[in-house]
């Protein structure tokens, strides 16, 4: 059994590589792409469920403090393939794609402290989206391409303590850097030269997040978290270039003429973040978890806001509900019963306001809910798991001229926990 969880894993990892994350989403092509969760692939099978969650023996993302509860040394990586459907007023189509969903490692400081450090993508960038006009007579008299590729990653280090007894805080700090390319191809019937127009540029900037968990022990081995997380904002610079040149469509799309080349610089301003969490459950044996967070509206200037004139931005809220159930943790006799069985949905106002047909002034906002569930399947002798999610939902809507998005997520992910440390029994 655990050979072939073990294979089934680096074959999976084998096949799709360790790439930058490659998004199919349309709307993936404005501000700096789609937000990736900062969440573990247990978090997400539970509806993203975190804030006031404690895990002894792997890593939770949505609150550093939640770094203070480590007693084992954890490795994590984890991988997503998702599967999309869209659908707008001319037809539908289909898309997928895998990438590397994070690394991370967290290590106990002491009984009451810990840390943890990684890498994992921020944004995604990836579409490539074809639009024709026709003429009278049913032929095509303009044809135009927009791509989109790249995004963001981060880099973070976290650390929590355990202050007072039940009360643990943390900060983490992360570097976000990459580099996001959009293009807009123009062609007219009858006429060889066609047009293109590449908007090229790097992101990097800096953000700060605190937290606290409250743990209470209640009565029969039972217990209550309250979990509060503040994302401090942050303020990501732009800086490319952008340029338009001539385009010989016969020759294979060979460049010619530059009609147009300038340096563009612009900021992606994220404001304060909150996120509250309550749960409530039985050591070794279940949980039950609602997340809320809010923010007020992203702010872009400059070239961000030069190249999505039909994007603005409101604020944003998530509502997430999720848990676990754990059968037997100790048990000799059934795998089954050590198994980790998750559940959970999210609704998430994303923000995000767009304008699809007609004269540009009507916006409507972005939003997506989804269904999750997935398990922690037990690997070797000590506390590691292999953890598969799922994820089903929808995004978006056909109003106004837009896009609707259904999407199928699958996560794998391993993590290998252990005790670094022992005493020596003999000396």
């Amino acid at each position: 059994m655990i050979r072939n969880l073990l294979g089934l894993i680096l074959i999976f990892f084998s096949i799709q590589g360790f790439s930058q994350a490659l998004d199919s989403s349309p709307y993936s092509g404005l501000g700096i792409g789609d937000a990736v969760p900062q969440r573990t692939v247990e978090e997400m099978s539970m509806g993203g469920v975190g804030v006031s969650s404690v895990n002894y023996n792997n890593l939770y993302f949505n609150n550093p403090a939640s770094y203070a509860s480590l007693v084992l040394t954890a490795y994590t990586i984890a991988m997503q393939n998702s599967a999309s459907s869209f659908k707008d007023d001319n037809g539908n189509g289909i898309s997928s794609n895998a990438y590397l969903s994070y690394i991370a490692m967290g290590i106990p400081i002491g009984p009451k402290g810990g840390l943890a450090f990684g890498l994992q993508p921020n944004t995604t960038t990836g579409y490539t989206i074809e639009d024709l006009v026709y003429d009278g007579n049913g032929d095509v008299s303009e044809f135009s391409v927009f791509e989109g590729t790249g995004g963001t990653n981060r880099v973070f280090l976290g650390a929590g303590y355990e202050v007072l007894k039940g009360l643990s805080l943390g900060v983490e700090s992360e570097y976000i850097f990459g580099a996001v390319e959009n293009s807009v191809l123009h062609q007219v019937a009858g006429v060889q030269f066609g047009t293109k127009y590449v908007n090229s540029s790097t992101v990097d900037g800096f953000n700060f997040e605190a937290g606290l968990i409250y743990n209470k022990k209640l009565k029969k081995n039972r217990y209550l978290n309250l979990g509060v997380n503040v994302g401090m904002g942050s303020s990501l610079k732009s800086e490319g270039t952008e340029f338009l040149y001539a385009l010989d469509i016969t020759g294979l799309g060979v460049p010619r003429d530059t009609l147009f080349k300038s340096a563009s610089t612009g900021d992606y301003k994220t404001p304060l973040k909150t996120g509250l969490g309550i749960s409530v459950g039985k050591k070794n044996k279940w949980s039950a978890g609602v997340d809320y967070s809010f923010r007020e509206a992203i702010e872009i200037t400059g070239n961000l806001a030069t190249y999505n004139p039909k994007l603005r931005y409101d604020s944003a809220s998530n509502l997430a509900v999720g848990g676990f159930y754990l059968p037997r943790y100790n048990s000799i006799s059934s795998y089954w019963h050590r198994v980790i069985y998750r559940w959970g949905f999210n609704l998430n106002k994303s923000g995000m306001l767009v304008a699809g047909s007609g004269n540009g002034t009507d916006f409507t906002p972005i939003n997506a809910y989804g269904i999750s569930f997935g398990v922690g399947l037990p690997v070797g002798v000590q506390f590691s798991k292999l953890n598969l999610g799922f994820e089903l939902g929808t995004k978006g809507t056909t109003d106004n001229g837009l896009i609707k998005e259904n999407f199928f997520n699958f996560r794998l992910g391993l993590t290998l926990a252990n005790k670094w440390f022992k005493k020596r029994a003999i000396n």
